[in-house]
């Protein structure tokens, strides 16, 4: 597994994604609000974890390959969990994290749900490390999108859905990333999160609510 770099993730892979072919789903909202979600389906899984078990053997290009395979979900998850200007550190993190744990990893879980799980937690200790120091934002705000990232394809939209979901709180978002940005079965999103898969159930529609909130009065008022 030496062969594999985890400073190899490209940088910011997170913005191009919204202009990707995905059946997207809509919630009522002004700009025309859209969540992407990634449409994996059971054989990616599959052939996700299988890599996985294969560079838990030792197979440095199986290891190389899960990375390369998975590395755009890791980026929109923690970009939109914590901030832009983060992601790339946090992917990194994320990953250095990943090949250190896989040779443990057993498929008990899907290596995506697992994967994420680690994601999730490398989010939770950088905001517990910031938390003592001043903070400006909440959340993606389309402030810290680097310069690059506002020609690209779908920027209006990836902006009306980081600041709206900025506002949720934690638990509804990551529920709502999970989801609906992501794919996940609700059962993977309370694997991820550790909790009952209705948790997951209430913590979307709640995220959902105030989203349509939200979005009530930029429509009344055109």
């Amino acid at each position: 597994m030496a062969g594999a770099k985890a400073h190899s993730t490209p940088r910011s892979p997170g913005c191009s994604a919204a202009g990707s072919t995905t059946t997207g789903r809509r919630l009522t909202g002004p700009a025309g609000l859209w969540f992407m979600p990634m449409t994996a389906t059971a054989s990616d899984d599959e052939a996700v974890t299988a890599l996985a078990l294969s560079a838990a053997k030792g197979n440095g290009r199986a290891l190389e390959a899960f990375i390369k395979a998975t590395q755009q979900d890791v980026w929109r998850f923690v970009a939109y969990l914590s901030d832009v200007g983060s992601a790339d550190d946090l992917t990194q993190e994320t990953f250095l994290r990943a090949i250190g744990a896989i040779p443990r990893f057993s498929a008990r879980s899907s290596a995506r749900t697992w994967l994420l799980a680690i994601a999730r937690h490398v989010v939770a200790d950088h905001i517990r490390h910031v938390r003592s120091r001043p903070r400006t934002t909440r959340g993606a705000r389309p402030e810290h999108l680097i310069d690059g990232d506002r020609h690209a394809r779908g920027f209006e939209d990836l902006v009306e859905v980081t600041t709206m979901i900025a506002d949720l709180t934690t638990d509804q978002r990551e529920a709502l990333l999970l989801t609906q940005l992501l794919g996940l079965s609700y059962a993977d999103a309370a694997a991820v999160c550790g909790c009952p898969v209705g948790t997951i159930r209430s913590r979307v529609a709640r995220a959902r609510d105030a989203l349509l909130a939200d979005a009530e009065p930029d429509d009344l008022t055109g």
